[in-house]
Parts: structure tokens; C-alpha cells; sequence
């Protein structure tokens, strides 16, 4: 999985580095590992110079998988937990759409069994 971390506003230390490449390498359970499409653009780093307090601190993560896009920018009080809450929130979207996939496969898959052994399509709601 090819990973960009890029840093605004804030210089990129080793140890931002080290977190982020972590937190970004728990994706690969959800990655196919013949995917070779994949890649991850993190990109963290402060909203505003002039404010000392408060959700200053953001993190966004640009995800490709299998020729699909997932993104999602948070703020936080540090870098760190605006990092946390934005990979928890990437992990979510892959995991929602994948379950949503498979829902659609067993779906089909029934209608064919149905159409083969003779029953009218039946849909449940």
C-alpha cells in the first residue's frame, strides 16, 4: 500500500510520522492484498496559526481501493486524536460499504437460485 503523509501549518516530526504510518497500516486488513491500486494520502497539521485553544488540529485521509474513494477530515485538540477519530471513521465507511457489497451478492445470488428453481421473484422487506 503506497502511503503520502503530508504536513500544514506544522512541521512533520518523526514521531507524527511513526503514529500515522500505525494507525494507516491497520487498513491493511481491509485491503486485498492483490489490490495493487491501493494508496493512502494522510494529510495533517493545524487550521490556523493564530489560535492556541481548542479543535485547532486536523487530520484527512484520502483512502483508494478497488477503484473506489473514501475520505473524511477531523478536527481535534492534537494531532493525535484528530488522527485517531479520522481513521476510525475511514475504517467505518470500508467496512459499511464492503458489508454493503456482500448484501448485494447474497441478494443476487438468491434471485438466481429462485429464477432456477421456478419461483417468482420474491423481495424481503
Amino acid at each position: 500500500m503506497n502511503v503520502t503523509i503530508k504536513a500544514t501549518n506544522t512541521t512533520l516530526t518523526p514521531s507524527i510520522d511513526e503514529y500515522v504510518r500505525k494507525r494507516v497500516g491497520t487498513f491493511d486488513k481491509l485491503i486485498d492484498s492483490e489490490d495493487t491500486s491501493a494508496r493512502v494520502a494522510v494529510e495533517v497539521g493545524k487550521d490556523t496559526e493564530h489560535h492556541k485553544s481548542g479543535d485547532i488540529f486536523f487530520a484527512e485521509i484520502n483512502l483508494h481501493i478497488a477503484g473506489r474513494d473514501f475520505r473524511t477530515r477531523r478536527d481535534g485538540s492534537d494531532i493525535y486524536s484528530a488522527i485517531d477519530i479520522a481513521k476510525d471513521e475511514i475504517m467505518d465507511a470500508v467496512r459499511g460499504y464492503k458489508g454493503r457489497q456482500a448484501t448485494m451478492l447474497r441478494r443476487g445470488g438468491q434471485a438466481i437460485k429462485n429464477m432456477i428453481r421456478g419461483f417468482p421473484f420474491r423481495r424481503k422487506r
